[in-house]
């Protein structure tokens, strides 16, 4: 009887596309280590844009009922994070990405 000899698999290579991902997570990750460590006080409509993005990279849409009338704050990173609805999150972070270039 004879055996079959088959061929030995190799692991498949990344592709482009991971490679650029893994990137884009490693940019992310270190702009937001950056953006804790800002020397100036970005101002509120800054901070806002920022947790927006942050939210929708790490998140995706907003999920959940908007927050009562009288949290003013929690409303209001509500309001930010889903003015940005339908916004991919590999683009989410190359905005905060930008943003934090910007701040820094």
């Amino acid at each position: 009887m004879a055996t079959k000899k088959t061929a030995a698999t190799k692991p498949a290579a990344k592709s482009e596309g991971d490679k650029g991902a893994a990137d884009l997570d490693k940019q992310f990750e270190a702009a937001a280590k950056a953006a804790l460590k800002t020397r100036e006080d970005p101002g509120n409509e800054m901070k806002l844009r920022l947790y927006a993005l942050y939210k929708q990279a790490t998140e995706g849409d907003v999920s959940g009922s908007r927050p009562g009338m009288f949290d003013f704050v929690g409303a209001a990173k509500y309001d930010a994070w889903a003015k940005l609805k339908g916004t991919s999150r590999d683009d989410a972070k190359k905005k905060y990405i930008d943003l934090v270039k910007r701040l820094s």
